[in-house]
């Protein structure tokens, strides 16, 4: 299990093995790089822990669990979530402030805690064969274990397809499930596990009437206090620099609340006709005066990754970026050995351009009342003639409420029909997938926030399914896999849950995004940067898919023996493929596809054998 992970952690390595339990820890040394290692035990070795993250606010209590009567050994993280489970029992999870999966031994009470980080900045992977549970920070540890059997779930094909991710706890793989986020799993002896939920983001209205001006302040002094604790480390520390607003006005605080000398690293790509991030990350780099790296990938380097971008991911998402953080994290690696990105600020402040579209849809259908149903055919009509694919899709949504067609920022139940409007599955798959499943997912979550305004609902949405199940499978799976710890200040929980507590109307206004945060930050900022358009390391993959890639993607996805065509319709497929030659708009739905037959070429058709840390090879 170790061997297969040994790029997360190639700074050392721990087991210990009772009757009971065995625990076993890769270690990449962040803090406390003399006395940190793993597996960690109490004074007594009656407890044990393993533990994969940073805890944030450690040194806070470490001088509360002194004022105790704890007695540390170390100047680690791990320690203090020892002396905490000895204070607090699970409910320890509720004191951390970080990212993390952990696993703690009790020997005295023949009890194990197994918890994961309230956002699920860290994976955590379980199976319940008969007479044991097995966990990992990777499928592919657990599929190193005979017991472990590797039997795909057809049924999660179609979840696949409708969120281009896999939302919740299912896998691939039956039986192995992900821990969700916010969740503690404890098992005593003799007793089935039992899995509790302790945190959950709220969007509670704060009861004072709270002026964009008074937030921006607050706001401000919570970042700095949050990118204080993010930067707390005894190895270099770098940031990924998109040039936008989040990654850039991150740094600026970092600048000024710490001594470290700091690196920023961003990207850049092999062809024409795209927005470049290049120019506006240097004119940051310059004004803060880091070191500044860059690099550069082209089509081919594109392609020729693809196989171990499934490798390592594990899961099919449809994350074409993922494939420029795997580039830009094996420059940074040469340099630092923890990363921090802006990741989370558009889920957190609202920030991508669907809210302020969503909500336009809302006023519309308002507007028309009754009628909306009669609006939306006229508007889906209007779009179809003119060409304007953005109107006839809000056309068809006119007579939907949100609860219908928004299941997350790319979920849609309308994935399951192709060009010409057909399913796009075959006859045989059509009539075993379960089609309540995917909008199942949807409306667990829509029932927490029942009674929310539109925009709270979809953020809720987006914070429980696309952040942990997408954004947040890339950049841990891809940052560890060169070795890297990426850490997201703007989704430490203390910044969610103030983000939360705001009205609707200081994150979106008309059409301004995140406008907080912009007041909040803006003052910082290059104006050339402020005022941009939202970019992120945009890959230009719709016009390699479109042109220079286009044979390679036919001859994979229309092979005879591909395994998508034991549930995709072919001729559905070949007119997919056509459409986006021709209108290089359905880049997502192309990438998926090729995305879900190279997972089940990496862990069903080539499986490696059990304890393998062979990389795959490039596509045939």
């Amino acid at each position: 299990m170790m061997a297969v992970m040994q790029h997360r952690g190639p700074d050392g390595q721990g087991v210990y093995v009772s009757e009971s339990v065995g625990l076993g820890h890769l270690r990449l040394s962040i803090i406390d790089l003399d006395s940190g290692a793993q597996p960690m035990s109490n004074k007594d070795e009656s407890v044990q822990i393993v533990f994969n993250g940073e805890i944030y606010n450690f040194q806070e209590l470490r001088q509360g669990l002194l004022a105790k009567g704890h007695i540390f050994r170390t100047h680690s993280d791990t320690e203090v979530i020892i002396h905490l489970y000895e204070e607090y029992g699970p409910e320890c999870v509720k004191h951390l402030r970080g990212m993390f999966a952990f696993a703690i031994w009790d020997t005295r009470r023949q009890r194990l805690v197994v918890a994961r980080d309230r956002v699920g900045i860290k994976p955590l992977y379980y199976y319940q064969a008969k007479d044991s549970l097995l966990f990992a920070s990777e499928i592919k540890a657990l599929l190193a274990l005979p017991e472990v059997p590797r039997v795909l779930d057809d049924q999660v094909v179609d979840t696949f397809w409708t969120y281009q991710f896999l939302p919740g706890s299912s896998t691939m793989l039956r039986g192995i499930l992900k821990l969700l986020p916010g969740h503690v799993l404890v098992v005593d002896a003799g007793k089935p596990p039992v899995i509790q939920q302790y945190w959950d983001l709220r969007f509670a209205p704060r009861s004072d009437d709270i002026t964009l001006e008074r937030a921006a302040e607050e706001l401000t002094d919570l970042l700095r206090e949050t990118i204080r604790q993010h930067m707390i480390a005894d190895v270099p520390v770098g940031f990924l620099l998109s040039g936008g607003m989040d990654s850039s006005a991150l740094l600026s605080l970092a600048i000024q609340e710490s001594r470290k000398e700091v690196s920023t690293f961003t990207i850049g790509f092999d062809a024409q006709g795209i927005v470049d991030e290049r120019p506006f990350a240097r004119l940051v780099a310059q004004r803060f005066g880091t070191r500044h790296f860059e690099a550069t990938v082209s089509c081919d380097q594109f392609w020729d990754f693809l196989p171990e971008l499934l490798w390592r991911l594990e899961e099919p998402v449809c994350e074409a970026p993922a494939v420029a953080l795997h580039y830009i994290s094996k420059e940074a690696r040469g340099h630092v050995k923890v990363l921090l990105s802006g990741e989370g600020g558009d889920e957190a402040f609202a920030g991508y351009s669907n809210y302020p579209n969503m909500l336009t849809l809302e006023r519309l259908q308002s507007l028309c009342g009754p009628l909306r149903g009669i609006a939306g055919k006229v508007m889906h009509a209007i779009g179809r003639v003119l060409g304007n694919q953005r109107l006839a899709h809000y056309g068809a949504l006119m007579p939907l409420r949100l609860e219908q067609h928004y299941w997350s920022r790319v979920g849609t139940p309308f994935a399951r029909r192709g060009i010409d409007g057909r399913l796009i599955y075959t006859s045989q798959y059509a009539d075993q997938f379960d089609r309540r499943r995917g909008a199942e997912i949807a409306q667990r979550f829509y029932a927490t926030v029942d009674g929310q305004d539109a925009l709270s609902k979809m953020l809720y949405l987006d914070s429980k399914i696309w952040l942990p199940d997408d954004l947040l499978v890339k950049a841990d799976k891809i940052t560890m896999g060169n070795s890297l710890e990426l850490r997201v200040p703007l989704l430490d929980h203390k910044v969610l849950e103030f983000a939360a507590s705001l009205p609707a109307e200081l994150k979106v206004k008309r059409w301004e995004t995140k406008r907080v945060l912009r007041r909040a930050l803006g003052p910082v900022l290059p104006k050339e940067v402020l005022q941009r358009k939202k970019a992120g390391f945009p890959v230009p993959y719709a016009a390699w898919l479109a042109r220079g890639l286009r044979n390679r993607v036919q001859e994979l996805l229309l092979d005879p023996q591909a395994f998508i065509l034991s549930f995709f319709d072919r001729k559905q497929v070949e007119l997919l493929l056509a459409a986006h030659a021709k209108e290089q708009s359905l880049q997502r739905a192309v990438f998926s596809l090729i995305v879900l037959e190279l997972w089940h070429q990496q862990f069903m058709r080539t499986a490696p054998a059990a304890g393998s840390t062979t990389l795959p090879a490039k596509i045939s």
